[in-house]
This record gives C-alpha cells, sequence and structure tokens, in this order.
C-alpha cells in the first residue's frame, strides 16, 4: 500500500520539511555524479558502520582488525550518525524516504514549529542510528538512509493524528483506493517493522548485519511516538481529532 495525500488542512507551508527533501536529492544527485568507485568510497567514508563506535568494545576487537579499511572513516565516527541520514543507496530507496516524508512531515511541522520540527527529526533519527547498533554492534555494513529520521516522524503522527485519514493506492490484482485512518496505517507499518525485525533476529541472525534497517525503522518510530508530546505544539494548528 502507497500512502498518497492525508486530509489534514494546511495552514503554513511547511518549508524545512521541504528543506530535508531537497538536501536528500541533492545528496543523492551528487552521489550519482561520482564513478562507482567513488561512490562507494563516499559511502564508507559518511555511512554509519556500527563497529566505528564500539571499536572500544573488546567483542568489536576482531571485526575492526579483519575490517581496518571500512571502520577508519574520515571524519570523526559519531559524526557519521548525521551524515548516514542524507545518503541513500538507489533512486528508489531515496523516492520512497522523501515520499513518506512528504505525505507525513508537512502536517507534522506546521504543528511543532520550524526548528522545532528539525530538532524532533535529527533526535529520531539518532534515536534510530543507536536502535539499529544495538541490534548489531560489532557489524561492519554501512547503515545509510532517511528511514530512521522518517519512522519518528510517522510515530509522531501516529500520535497526534490518529484519526486523520489517509488516501491509499492498494495493488490487488489491479489498483484501488482506500481511505484508511491514520492509526491503521501507520500502527500496521510499525507492527509490520517490529514483527520481521523480531523474526530475523530469531530465525536468520546472519541477516541483521545487512538489508533494511528495521530496527532503526522500530527505534525511530518508538522515539517520535513517546517524544512528540515532550515538543510544544502550535496550538492553533493543532487539534486531536485530525
Amino acid at each position: 500500500m502507497i500512502p498518497l495525500k492525508d486530509d489534514t488542512p494546511r495552514l503554513s507551508t511547511p518549508l524545512l520539511n521541504y528543506c530535508l527533501i531537497v538536501v536528500n536529492v541533492v545528496v543523492f544527485g551528487f552521489q550519482c555524479s561520482l564513478s562507482r568507485a567513488e561512490r562507494i568510497q563516499f559511502i564508507d567514508a559518511f555511512s554509519l558502520v556500527p563497529a566505528r563506535l564500539t571499536a572500544v568494545l573488546p567483542e568489536a576487537l576482531p571485526h575492526v582488525h579483519s575490517h581496518g579499511n571500512l571502520i577508519s572513516p574520515h571524519i570523526a565516527p559519531l559524526a557519521t550518525v548525521l551524515t548516514s541520514m542524507f545518503i541513500h543507496g538507489s533512486a528508489w530507496h531515496l523516492m520512497c524516504n522523501v515520499w513518506f516524508l512528504f505525505i507525513f512531515g508537512r502536517k507534522l511541522e506546521e504543528t511543532l514549529g520550524h526548528f522545532s520540527y528539525v530538532l524532533f527529526y535529527l533526535t529520531c533519527g539518532f534515536a534510530a542510528a543507536l536502535a539499529q547498533i544495538l541490534s548489531n554492534s560489532v557489524s561492519v555494513v554501512p547503515i545509510i538512509g532517511a528511514s530512521g529520521a522518517i519512522a519518528g516522524v510517522m510515530g509522531g503522527y501516529f500520535i497526534l493524528y490518529p484519526r486523520a485519514r489517509v488516501l491509499m493506492l492498494v495493488p490487488f490484482f489491479f489498483f484501488f483506493f482506500l481511505w484508511l485512518p491514520a492509526w491503521a496505517v501507520l500502527g500496521y507499518w510499525f507492527v509490520l517493522q517490529f514483527l520481521n525485525g523480531v523474526g530475523t533476529a530469531l530465525l536468520a541472525p546472519e541477516r541483521n548485519s545487512g538489508g533494511i534497517a528495521l530496527w532503526a525503522h522500530v527505534g525511530g518510530f518508538m522515539t517520535g511516538a513517546l517524544l512528540v508530546r515532550l515538543f510544544p505544539v502550535q496550538a492553533r494548528r493543532y487539534s486531536s481529532g485530525k
């Protein structure tokens, strides 16, 4: 299912949400301008690699020694938590992320205010990275993408606008449109990420080192849901009904 729009009214222009989208697109455009070897080097340098941050732990040392080139970043390891949020592995990866950010981020920025929204977004991104690191602290697989931070935006929307309706494009033999409450759309997405994460950890732990960063999604969503009430809202722009 693909969200197309929500039915919450727009009272202001979500400038910083659009800026986040533009930055992600520009960075990906820069990646595309590089040669294949340069792209690999760029991702290695600016992606989040858990073993970079946990290299001081005894259990990480074998991974440090066996992947010395990969875990010697060009910038401070902690800074890659931020830089990795703006790197994407493919056009499809980018499109999916910025589309969900476009759908759910606009109203949240309007509700929280411009700068509080960016702080909220980055906080969720950092928490998502921490959740993924905790799931496999010695992984040397690069983690990239804005999905953890965007999951936080979705978690915040889930709490503030559970009864808003979202128009979904549903591919089932043929395409049809369906209005669903936000709590159902976002709740289903979260449960799917959580169950896939648990299933992968229990049944195929070797896959926990690569592929989709499921625990970043779970951690980001939970952080957004828990923290959004701590941010002051623009009262005239917020109604719990929608």
